[in-house]
């Protein structure tokens, strides 16, 4: 009897960190530009399914990392199944990207009354629009009027706001304090531009959401600079990444932020479903903000 797919792909979680380490190794953070101004569906957050429903977690970052790569303006991705379906097809040549599916498996042995849960990652390949001829305009819809920036900055003003954090102002440093549990930023004025402060309080959000009271999420870190700080960092980061882009807002790196790159480098190459375990913690961070908008007082 065959085994199921998880035995199949036993490298998959190597590509897609690969992947991102390559991008790493260059210099560029795959989630840097997570959306693009030509396209109407351009100030969405995540990159879309089909059915216009937003990627979440790892995939999110493949298809960012895919659309910098290739220069796609839209953010809508296909099966080439279903672009048939809509009465289109894939160009010949087109390269397809690849996204991933986990799940898990439960299964009783011979003479054991206890099920076990065996974790599978499947992957399968997807197109830009971009790459598709004849799908409905919609589709291949081009942007009209957008936001203004004052608008746009307003809202995540609102959005911090709506945190019910204490954020303090002073000094040169941003961070998060566990203990007294606040997040710490330097005056607005100190920042090159808006963008670069909502960044930055993205970024400390993130953090503020590991205390116990909120998400509790312990990777094991105990000192400044070792293997779980640097893994809580690139939580951070991708969590930013993720709210920032929910909030229309370029991702700015902070100055810092190169510190870190040799760090997430090594947590990376030393266990290839780091990135994987990173963007899930990021995820959950990022919905977990935007659930605290609706929350009454």
């Amino acid at each position: 009897m065959s085994r199921p797919v998880l035995e199949t792909r036993p490298d998959l979680y190597a590509r897609v960190t690969d992947q991102i380490l390559s991008d790493l190794q260059r210099g560029v953070r795959p989630w840097t530009r997570p959306w693009s101004a030509e396209h109407l569906a351009g100030h969405v957050s995540r990159p879309l399914r089909h059915n216009l429903q937003p990627y979440n977690g790892v995939n999110v970052l493949l298809l960012w990392a895919q659309a910098c790569a290739k220069g796609y303006a839209a953010p809508i991705w296909m099966t080439f199944r279903q672009a048939l379906e809509l009465g289109a097809h894939v160009r010949k040549g087109e390269q397809a990207a690849t996204v991933v599916y986990a799940n898990a498996l439960t299964r009783t042995e011979a003479g054991e009354d206890e099920e076990h849960r065996i974790p599978f990652l499947k992957a399968y390949s997807v197109f830009n629009v971009d790459q598709i001829e004849g799908l409905p305009e919609p589709f291949h819809a081009v942007v009209g009027p957008r936001l203004d920036g004052e608008r746009r900055i307003a809202q995540a003003e609102a959005f911090f706001a709506g945190l019910k954090a204490d954020i303090q102002h002073g000094g040169s440093q941003a961070y998060y304090a566990m203990g007294p549990d606040h997040v710490r930023m330097p005056p607005f004025e100190a920042f090159c531009d808006p963008q670069a402060y909502y960044a930055t309080l993205a970024h400390e959000c993130v953090h503020w959401t590991r205390h116990p009271s909120r998400l509790d999420r312990d990777l094991g870190r105990k000192r400044w600079g070792d293997e779980g700080y640097a893994r809580e960092e690139l939580v951070a980061e991708l969590g930013a990444a993720f709210v920032c882009a929910d909030l229309g807002l370029e991702m700015t790196p902070r100055e810092d932020h190169a510190a870190y790159l040799a760090s997430w480098l090594q947590v990376l190459k030393a266990d290839k479903r780091a990135i994987f375990s990173a963007a899930s913690h990021a995820q959950k961070a990022a919905d977990y903000l935007t659930a605290l908008q609706a929350a009454p007082d």
